[in-house]
């Protein structure tokens, strides 16, 4: 069984994968990834997020660029692949289907 722990990190995962696509470069620095995860009732630490987003990475969803404190991700086509679901990535929470 997962723990609650685990179920936030894989919404806050997803959550990130959303924003990320909504942009219209697929882009968005760590502070602003922060702010759309507090939207959805998760507030933690910019070491937190940017530790999401390594994780992110090291998974294939999203590439990093580290310009000085901030970290700004980028969304893969393997991170695409993942909202469509064509695939599933194990550690994030997988999308509703559309129109659910």
């Amino acid at each position: 069984m997962t723990d609650y722990a685990e179920m936030r990190r894989q919404d806050a995962r997803l959550i990130i994968l959303k924003a990320l696509a909504a942009q219209t470069d697929e882009r968005m620095h760590s502070g602003y990834v922060a702010e759309e995860l507090r939207r959805f009732g998760i507030d933690e630490e910019r070491a937190w997020v940017h530790s999401e987003l390594d994780w992110l990475e090291r998974m294939g969803a999203v590439t990093l660029t580290k310009p000085g404190s901030v970290v700004v991700a980028t969304l893969t086509e393997k991170g695409h692949r993942h909202l469509r679901r064509a695939i599933v990535i194990e550690g994030i929470k997988r999308p509703s289907r559309p129109g659910e």
